[in-house]
C-alpha cells in the first residue's frame, strides 16, 4: 500500500498489517475524514461458532469503531442457504432456517467480546441478518432489476469462480446467485443505512467490486470495498486449522486453555506479525518482541496468547490458561484448567482403549492418528511414555482423573462422571 492515508483507520490497517488491497484508497480515506462512517462485514452461519480463520476479520471491526466509525456485522440468515463458492472445490451443504437460526444464535456470542452494540454513541454497531430482505425477494423482479446489471462473461473471469471452472469441478446456478446477493445485500445497508465500505478477505475481492458496480448503477451510491490478506502461517498452514480439528471462537466448542494454547504454539517467525494483527499492542512494541529469540521469544508467544485470549474470552480465564500451561509445563502438574473428558459408566464399560480415549479427548483425529503418535513415543499418560496402543483403562484406572499428553504442549484429561 504506496498511498499515505489521512484517517485514522486507514493508518491503523496499513501499520498492522491488515490490507490487501482497496478499491480507491483516496476515495475511501476522504469519505472517513468527513465523518463518522459505516461499514460491514458479511458472516454466512455455516456453523455453530466462527473459527480463528475469521479472527482478522472481527478485528478490523473492532479497529473500525475504536477510531470513531459504525460497524456493521452482518448475519447471512439468507445468503447461507446459497453458501458462498468462493475458492471451495464442491457446493457447500445446504442447511435448513432452524439450523441457520441456530448457528447464529452460535455466532453472537463471539461478537459481543470485541465490538460495542450497546452504548448509547454514535458509533454503537449494528447486528443485521440479510434474510430481512433476502427472504422477501420477488424472483422475476429481482432478475429484471438488479440480474440485467450483471454480465456473465466478467462473473466468470472473478478468480473465485475460474479457479473452480479451472479445475473441471461442478459450480451449481444455486451458488453462482450467491456474488449477486452479496451484491445486493451492499447495495441495501447504503441504501438503509448509509454503510459505505465492505471489507473482508481477498477471496471476496469479486463479490465486493459487484456490489460497488450495483449500487453505483442501481442509486448512484459511492461506496468502496478493502480486503485483507488471506492469512497462512510461515510454514505455509491455512490459519483456523489444527491436527485437532478447527480451533473455534465459541468458548464451549473450544475451551480458552486449548484457545490459549493454540497462540503459545504459534512459529517464531509469526509472532510479531501476529502482534499486530490480533492484539492491541503498540506497534513498535509487536516489532521489539517478534525480534526477540530463544527463552524470550517463548515469553513473547505467551503475552501473545493471553493477549488474544483477554479480549474474546476475558482476563480471568486468560489468566486461568496461563497458569495451567505454568503448572503443566514448569512443575510437571496436572493443572485446574486442562481441556476435561468426562466418562460415563455405560461409555466406559468393561474398559475402553487408549487409542479411543487420545481420540475422545481431542488428542488425535483418528484412530491411526493416535496409534501412530504412539508407536512414534509423541503419547504420555500421567507424564510416563505410552507405549502399548492395546492399553485398557477401566474403572480402576480411573478412580482419579488421567492425564494424557500428544507431545509436549497438548494435554487433556480423563475422568469417570
Amino acid at each position: 500500500m504506496s498511498y499515505k492515508p489521512r484517517s485514522e483507520f486507514l493508518n491503523v490497517m496499513q501499520q498492522r498489517g491488515f490490507v490487501a488491497d482497496c478499491t480507491d484508497y483516496q476515495g475511501l480515506d476522504d469519505a472517513l475524514m468527513s465523518g463518522t462512517r459505516a461499514a460491514y462485514i458479511g458472516f454466512d452461519a455455516t456453523a455453530k461458532s466462527l473459527h480463528v480463520g475469521s479472527l482478522i476479520q472481527i478485528m478490523m471491526l473492532r479497529w473500525f469503531q475504536k477510531t470513531g466509525h459504525q460497524p456493521i456485522t452482518l448475519m447471512g440468515g439468507g445468503t447461507t442457504k446459497v453458501g458462498d463458492p468462493s475458492f471451495r472445490a464442491d457446493e457447500r451443504p445446504l442447511l435448513g432456517p432452524e439450523q441457520i437460526d441456530e448457528n447464529i444464535a452460535g455466532i453472537r456470542k463471539v461478537f459481543a467480546a470485541y465490538i460495542d452494540y450497546d452504548s448509547g454513541a454514535a458509533n454503537a454497531a449494528m447486528m443485521l441478518n440479510n434474510a430481512e430482505w433476502l427472504d422477501g425477494l420477488n424472483y422475476l423482479d429481482f432478475l429484471r432489476d438488479i440480474g440485467r446489471h450483471f454480465s456473465i462473461n466478467r462473473m466468470l473471469s472473478f478468480e473465485s469462480v475460474k479457479s473452480r471452472l479451472d479445475r473441471e469441478q461442478s459450480l451449481s446456478f444455486l451458488e453462482f446467485n450467491y456474488m449477486i446477493l452479496q451484491a445486493y445485500d451492499f447495495m441495501e445497508l447504503h441504501r438503509r443505512y448509509g454503510c459505505v465500505l465492505q471489507m473482508g478477505g481477498s477471496d471476496q475481492w469479486g463479490n465486493i467490486v459487484n456490489g460497488i458496480d450495483l449500487t453505483r448503477r442501481v442509486i448512484d451510491g459511492e461506496v468502496y470495498g478493502l480486503t485483507s490478506p488471506l492469512l497462512t502461517t510461515s510454514d505455509g498452514k491455512k490459519m483456523g486449522k489444527t491436527a485437532g480439528g478447527a480451533v473455534w471462537l465459541n468458548g464451549d466448542m473450544l475451551s480458552p486453555y486449548e484457545f490459549w494454547q493454540f497462540w503459545r504454539n504459534t512459529t517464531d517467525a509469526d509472532v510479531g506479525r501476529f502482534l499486530k494483527l490480533y492484539t492491541e499492542l503498540p506497534v513498535d512494541e509487536c516489532d521489539r518482541l517478534g525480534a526477540l529469540q530463544g527463552a524470550e521469544i517463548n515469553a513473547a508467544k505467551a503475552l501473545l496468547a493471553t493477549e488474544i485470549t483477554t479480549l474474546l474470552h476475558g482476563a480471568a480465564a486468560a489468566k486461568a490458561a496461563a497458569d495451567t500451561a505454568r503448572e503443566v509445563f514448569e512443575k510437571g502438574g496436572v493443572g485446574d484448567d486442562l481441556p476435561t473428558l468426562t466418562l460415563t459408566r455405560d461409555e466406559l464399560g468393561d474398559g475402553i482403549s487408549i487409542v479411543q480415549l487420545i481420540v475422545k479427548s481431542g488428542l488425535a483425529g483418528s484412530g491411526k492418528e493416535a496409534k501412530r503418535l504412539i508407536s512414534e513415543n509423541g503419547a504420555r499418560l500421567d507424564d510416563a511414555p505410552l507405549t502399548d496402543a492395546g492399553l485398557m483403562i477401566d474403572a480402576g484406572a480411573l478412580s482419579s482423573p488421567i492425564k494424557l499428553s500428544a507431545g509436549k504442549k497438548r494435554h487433556a484429561l480423563v475422568q469417570l462422571g
